[in-house]
């Protein structure tokens, strides 16, 4: 445990995330309540405590007698707990020895600026404490490419993107480089479609054939839902037909069908969701339908069949790994032999965009697994491939019973991340889309590369929050994006969310479908 103290309450998410960054495997603690902290430290001593404090007006002004308002400063003080057996005492008193110090001036009135340097004050003090530096610097947030890609859409160079995400957020020449050739790539592949005159729409299924240890997402195992899925179909389709009338003005450009596992559905019932989506929605713009296939064990002919019938024009079949021991311990029930088979069957049906998703930082896995992984897809050579750095969240099993995988270790490195950069880049794959999440295995990232023509354009719209993506489902989030500012260029998105809970979406689709009228009404005319 970490545990870190402020003096008023102030940027805790910031830096909850960056010292979380440097500490993956501890539980760090940011209050501005000196009492809730020290009751933490009675009942378990932490690595290290850390006292963050905001001064307004510490900093004398300049010249000799200067009268006025000083400036503002950060303090950053960091102590270690007195060694085991010596007792204990709170922080910054008797027992506990200061163990790094930093200090940064700012300007509490701009909000923006001020975070930055608390965030650029604690990364420094954390990477000459550790010794470590982070690939993406100060950056926490999940979008890193929107930075460069918004400079550059505004007329900035290159070097100016170089500089600036450098300097603010002292993020590695390498991922900065990687940054701009992906924004640069994504503009390119925005330009020739009128995005901003339409919207995508995600549909949620949110079935599984089994859970995945790793995963938080609003997944049932469907042997659970069974006799239920009919009923799910059928608010799904209730939601539909109230989207597509509301929406009826704007060009539909891209659907998205994800969860979940959609080919848990049995052939009848995907026919009667695709033919839903064909009859309420007016498809004459659109320029990218994809449909997650995801589990090699839920693939079927005759479920493709029905995909073909209904002119999917691109499909995700997700191996993850193709290490059969790391499979059958994530809870993945499927056999590296039907990853193979199932891409098969997709080229001999006529499939020819198939995507495949990756993670890597697996309990566990080396680089030589790695290695192998990439082998094995490069055989089978898909016009797109995700490679996703393992992020265990809250709900996921990974992070609630982690006796299961003691003494494995969870661990991405530069040199994973590169030899997934080379195998695809030797595929023909280039980087076209990039996020990041919280928890990360090494604060990497995910990147989706490539081949051209074959770029993943929903992807894009949706990272980049390029377009309004209304989303339908159990636990889908619609995104209303707005035109960005005039003066500060920044973007404003509004959510609308759907519950999670499967019964409750059922029982209570007409307020959903209010929830979405309210939104659509407010923010997407």
């Amino acid at each position: 445990m970490i545990t870190v103290c402020l003096n008023e309450a102030n940027f805790e998410y910031d830096i909850h995330s960056l010292v979380k960054a440097f500490y993956g495997k501890e539980d760090v603690k940011v209050f501005a309540d000196r009492e809730k902290i020290q009751k933490l430290e009675q009942d378990e001593t932490p690595l290290f405590r850390m006292e963050i404090s905001y001064l307004y007006g510490a900093v004398p002004a300049e010249g000799a007698g200067a009268a006025g308002k000083g400036k503002d400063r950060i303090d950053i003080r960091l102590f270690l707990p007195p060694p085991a057996g010596e007792g204990h005492a709170a922080a910054g008193q008797d027992g506990y020895s200061l163990g790094a110090q930093r200090a940064a001036e700012a300007d509490f009135s701009d909000r923006k600026e001020a975070k930055n340097i608390l965030k650029r004050c604690l990364y420094r003090l954390l990477s000459e404490y550790t010794g470590q530096t982070l690939p993406w610097g100060t950056l926490t947030g999940i979008r890193p490419t929107k930075i460069a890609m918004s400079m550059l859409e505004n007329g900035a160079g290159e070097g100016e993107v170089e500089e600036f995400m450098a300097g603010t957020y002292l993020a590695s020449q390498q991922k900065i480089a990687l940054s701009i050739e992906i924004a640069k790539r994504e503009m390119r592949l925005l330009e020739p479609v009128g995005y901003q005159e339409g919207y995508s729409l995600y549909i949620g299924i949110p079935f599984c054939p089994s859970i995945c240890s790793y995963c938080s997402f609003s997944s049932s195992p469907i042997k659970e839902w069974e006799g239920k899925v009919d009923g799910y179909l059928a608010a799904l389709a209730k939601e539909m037909a109230f989207t597509a009338d509301a929406c009826a003005h704007k060009k539909l450009n891209s659907v998205y069908i994800g969860g979940g596992t959609p080919t848990t559905l049995s052939p009848q019932q995907m026919d009667f969701l695709l033919t839903e989506v064909e009859n309420r929605f007016n498809l004459s713009d659109l320029v990218e339908y994809t449909v997650e296939a995801g589990r090699p064990d839920s693939i079927a002919r005759d479920k493709l069949k029905v995909l073909r019938s209904h002119g999917i024009s691109r499909i995700s079949i997700n191996p993850q790994t193709m290490k059969q021991e790391t499979l059958d311990l994530i809870g993945r029930c499927h056999t590296v032999a039907q990853t193979v088979e199932s891409f098969w069957l997709a080229r001999e049906m006529g499939f020819d965009n198939i995507n495949m998703d990756l993670i890597v930082g697996l309990p566990g896995e080396t680089i030589e697994d790695v290695g192998h992984t990439m082998e094995q897809v490069a055989g089978l050579g898909p016009e797109s491939l995700t490679v996703h750095s393992l992020a265990v969240k809250r709900a996921a099993r990974l992070r609630m019973s982690p006796e299961e995988y003691q003494g494995m270790e969870m661990e991405n490195t530069w040199g994973i991340i590169g030899l997934t950069a080379k195998y695809a880049r030797e595929m023909g794959l280039l980087p076209y889309y990039l996020y990041r999440q919280k928890n990360m295995a090494g604060n990497f990232e995910n990147v989706g590369y490539a081949a051209p023509g074959k770029a993943g354009l929903y992807n894009i719209l949706m990272m980049e929050e390029k377009q309004s993506i209304l989303a339908l489902g159990a636990g889908a989030v619609t995104k209303y994006v707005f035109e960005p500012d005039k003066e500060t260029g920044n973007v404003r998105v509004e959510r609308t969310e759907n519950v999670k809970n499967i019964t409750q979406y059922m029982e209570r689709i007409d307020e959903m479908i209010g929830r979405k009228r309210a939104g659509i009404e407010k923010y997407f005319q």
